[in-house]
Order: C-alpha cells, then sequence, then structure tokens
C-alpha cells in the first residue's frame, strides 16, 4: 500500500481543514496539541481536541499507533496523532510521561528553541547537551512508547539523543543547513549520524525554513530533497509541513514568546514581519502534496521513491513507536 502523512501540523484546527487534509488523500497527520502549556493545561487541550474529534468523527479520529493509518486509508479518513514540541506538560516528574502517553501523546519535542530541562534548544548560545533528567526522560519515552522529537534543539543535544535513545529518532519539521542556514535546520553531520541510526528527517514547507523563504520554487525544493537523500539515503526521508493554516497573528507571538520573556521575540528570519511568513503558492495547504508528487517525478524520482517520501517511510517509522 502507498500511504500520504504529513507528520507535523499546527493549524487552527476546524472542519475545513480537516477536509482539506482529507482532499489530499492525507492518512495520517501528526498534529500539535502542545508548545508551552503545563500538565493541567494539557488535559484542557485535550477536551477541546475530543470536541473536535466527536464533531468530525466522519472524517477523523485519534490515531494511536500504525494500525490506525491502515484502518483510516480503508475507512477514508485522516488518523490524528497527538505531539508536543515542547516537554513543558511532564513539567519536573517523570511519572507523568507515561500519563501523557495514555492521553494519545505520541512524539515530544526535549526543546522548543530554549534550554529546557531535558536538553538545550537551536536558540541557546551554549548547548550542554542533553541533561541528566533527559537522559532519565529519554528511557521512559522508549519504554512506554514516545517518539524523541529534536525539531527545535541544537545540535550537541540532538547527537546526543540519537546516541541515548534505545529507538530511532525523528527530526519532525526542519531541513538541512546547507541548503538555508536557518537556525533551527540541521548540519550534514547530524543528518548523515541520524539516518545510520534509523531515524527521521520531515522536510519543512514553512516559508523561514525554505530557500528564497514565501518565493521558494517546487523546483528548488525538489532539488533540496535529492541532495538530502544524498546524505541520509531515501528511507529516511519524509514530509513534516509545519503548515498553520488559519492561525492568527498573535499565535507565532505566543510561540515565540510563551511565559518565559515579557519581551516580543520573533525569531530568526522574521524580526521586520512577525505574523506568520507567506505560503509557497505550490504548498498552500496539504492539498500541495499532489504539486510534491508531480514535481519529484518531473525531478527524476521513481514512483516507489516519491511513495517513499510522501507517507511509506513515516508508516514503517510508525511501527516501531509501540
Amino acid at each position: 500500500m502507498n500511504y500520504r502523512i504529513d507528520n507535523l501540523q499546527y493549524c487552527n484546527w476546524s472542519r475545513e481543514i480537516f477536509e482539506i487534509n482529507k482532499d489530499a488523500g492525507l492518512n495520517a497527520v501528526h498534529v500539535t496539541i502542545v508548545y508551552h502549556e503545563d500538565y493541567n493545561e494539557f488535559l484542557k487541550n485535550l477536551k477541546e481536541w475530543d470536541k473536535l474529534l466527536n464533531e468530525n468523527s466522519d472524517i477523523i479520529f485519534l490515531g494511536k499507533n500504525y494500525k490506525d493509518i491502515d484502518k483510516a486509508k480503508s475507512e477514508n479518513k485522516t488518523a490524528i496523532f497527538f505531539g508536543f514540541q515542547n516537554c513543558s506538560p511532564i513539567e519536573d516528574n517523570i511519572q507523568l510521561v507515561e500519563k501523557v502517553h495514555e492521553h494519545g501523546c505520541r512524539f515530544m519535542q526535549l526543546t522548543y528553541n530554549n534550554q529546557s530541562l531535558l536538553a538545550t534548544g537551536c536558540y541557546e548560545k551554549n548547548d550542554s547537551g542533553v541533561t541528566n533528567f533527559g537522559r532519565e526522560v529519554i528511557k521512559e519515552m522508549n519504554r512506554v512508547g514516545i517518539v524523541i522529537d529534536m525539531s527545535h534543539s541544537a545540535e550537541k543535544s540532538t547527537l546526543d539523543a540519537i546516541d541515548i535513545s534505545q529507538k530511532p529518532i525523528a527530526i519532525t519539521h526542519a531541513n538541512p543547513y546547507f541548503w538555508h542556514s536557518a537556525k533551527r535546520n540541521k548540519s550534514k553531520k547530524l543528518l548523515k549520524i541520524l539516518s545510520e541510526n534509523e531515524g527521521m528527517l520531515g522536510l519543512s514547507l514553512y516559508p523561514h525554513h525554505l530557500k528564497n523563504n514565501s518565493e521558494c520554487k517546487l523546483e528548488s525544493f525538489c532539488e533540496m530533497v535529492a541532495r538530502t537523500v544524498e546524505i541520509m539515503g531515501i528511507k529516511n526521508l519524509g514530509i513534516g509541513s509545519d503548515l498553520c493554516l488559519n492561525q492568527p497573528n498573535s499565535v507565532v507571538e505566543w510561540m515565540r514568546n510563551g511565559t518565559w520573556t515579557k519581551e516580543k521575540k520573533y525569531g530568526e528570519g522574521s524580526k521586520d514581519k512577525p505574523g506568520f511568513p507567506r505560503q509557497p503558492e505550490w504548498f498552500l495547504d496539504a492539498r500541495g502534496f499532489k504539486n510534491l508528487d508531480s514535481g519529484l517525478r518531473k525531478f527524476g524520482f521513481k514512483e516507489e521513491e516519491i511513495n517513499d517520501i510522501l507517507g511509506n517511510n513515516w508508516y514503517n517509522f510508525y511501527k516501531g513507536i509501540n
């Protein structure tokens, strides 16, 4: 079977967006349900998602493992997998790792840009690597079946996580640094080690991570894919679009600032334009997967390779989560 999986979206969720994902043929979407929330705030977010899942049960349902991706494909629905872009819901309590897993969490970043109790974020000047607490949390995440996500983490911390984890880790939404020098994009060295340890890279469609930003051409993205394949091989790449559809610009401020600063911090590449950047015209929403398919085909990728990148590789990775 061939699958279509977007392994990172953070949209202002509505029936409209669920229908877009369905029209795009997405069998699974990993959705961010936490940025800076603590455990109790996470539980409040779950109530909102319970309502969304109930009201849209004809086209979406909560996914727990790879079998739910098969179920979604057979029922023409989209399986929703919960993830955190920060470790804040587990606070300083390792017992909460199992609790968040019980509530559906399947991916958790150890950091979101800044130093956390677990590791160092990509915006810190000094990268001290994974902490003592982080080592214990990684073991516990491996045990219960939560993927270590290092998308917003600094280099040494990411290399530490790869080394410590007994299961492959993921970088769900980032691109190679050699192609575009955004702080969150990843070095050749890191990507090579990630692939050697069976980890996954979800290539991002967020304009700040693309060459020429919102003006990035489809051909440029496909060339980036080809160059990344040279480093990582074809089986370790997927898509993590980082789509933020219909979010108000105030949300990007909250994403950057959280509760840790009183100053407005907008992040690299966005100081003059603090709102969400405009998507490239060929990937305005998930229906752009069809453009990725045709673009990769035109660039010379074979059908099997395209299917791997657009979903099959993530599906195989999900098999190892639980």
